[in-house]
């Protein structure tokens, strides 16, 4: 009779100690430290179509995880497995399995910021603005490419890079093409409110054309300060039908931005660009101008001038005019100032 008692001991004992077993492996899978432990924070990348095992193995090579198989059971207890989200996670030192997980399992991306200036092309767009995303340059020009096709509000090759205003923005890292692309257009749309709008209307341009102007008075404008009187100058331009004779426009149709003096013989080529020859703005912006440099075209100063020429002090600012005869006064003093430099120039090479 006594062996009864002894079999129920020993199951008891068993029993007990592997519920104890079981309970401290169990909360050291739940509350042991066990992602970068002792390390610094570091940021977890998962792209689009990646599976569970893949997902292991990338924890694993980056040495993210301490311990495989307790992370692996916890993520499969908890259905991880099955709902791996694409992004860019921030794991933080000595974070659990649970933690890591519930952040994984949330998607709870870390925004990247995306920022982007000093564009000229449409084909310079893609390498600015995926920068750090998981948007490929491929997918995003294929992503425009379909988004200049189908849009009704006049956006072409030429003149895309207007949609695109310089500044920095926040986006998920995991963001598709498309969304990336509508992101942008939602700020341009926001940039062109009523008021803005309004102001275009008054100057009888559309905001693309206010767009391609300003890029126009930014490359004009070395000194800020001037370019709402330098905007003034080319609307006295447009609207009496005079040619801009803009040389920064020569030098995009060119395609030599390394360009630093245009002469006669860039004025002979054949480019909707090239604004003495033809009258009236080119199809585009010859660069992404800067916000205020849009708000000093829509806000430009009323004057008389339709010519300009720089200083005679190479201070960067310009000399302007309402004449031909007062600009040729300011250009003959530009260049007697100019041959004065060269000479001293060539004495001290001399020398």
């Amino acid at each position: 009779m006594a062996e009864v008692p002894k079999k129920k001991l020993a199951f008891f004992l068993i029993a007990s100690t592997l519920t104890i077993t079981f309970a401290f492996y169990g909360y050291q899978i739940y509350f042991t430290p066990n992602i970068l432990v002792d390390r610094e924070s570091k940021v977890f990348i998962i792209r689009s179509g990646a599976t569970f095992r893949k997902v292991q193995e990338d924890l694993g090579n980056g040495k993210f995880v301490n311990d495989m198989v307790s992370f692996s059971f916890l993520a499969r207890l908890k259905g991880y497995d099955e709902n791996i989200k694409p992004g860019r996670y921030l794991l933080t030192p000595n974070m659990t399995n649970a933690q890591a997980i519930a952040v994984l399992r949330a998607g709870n991306r870390e925004v990247v910021q995306v920022t982007f200036t000093n564009v000229r092309l449409k084909s310079e767009l893609a390498g600015k603005i995926t920068k750090n995303t998981g948007v490929t340059e491929a997918e995003f020009n294929d992503a425009l490419d379909k988004f200049v096709a189908t849009n009704t509000e006049g956006f072409t090759e030429q003149n895309i890079v207007s949609m695109f205003l310089p500044n920095t923005y926040e986006v998920y890292y995991n963001v598709l093409p498309d969304e990336l692309i509508e992101r942008l257009h939602e700020e341009y749309k926001k940039f062109w409110n009523a008021a803005r709008i309004e102001k275009a209307n008054a100057l009888g341009l559309t905001p693309l054309e206010v767009s391609t102007l300003a890029s126009i008075v930014q490359a004009e404008s070395v000194k800020a300060e001037e370019a709402p009187i330098i905007a003034g100058l080319y609307i006295n331009r447009l609207k009496k039908n005079m040619p801009l004779q803009a040389d920064p426009t020569l030098v995009f149709a060119s395609g030599d931005f390394t360009l630093k003096r245009v002469l006669n013989v860039h004025k002979e080529i054949d480019s909707p660009y090239n604004t003495y020859k033809y009258t009236g703005l080119p199809p585009g912006p010859i660069n992404m101008p800067q916000l205020a440099t849009l708000d000093a075209v829509l806000n430009y100063e009323k004057h008389n001038y339709i010519f300009m020429c720089a200083r005679e002090d190479f201070s960067g600012f310009h000399n302007f005019a309402a004449t031909l005869q007062e600009h040729n006064r300011n250009a003959s003093k530009y260049q007697k100032a100019l041959s004065i430099e060269i000479a001293k120039g060539k004495a001290l090479r001399k020398k």
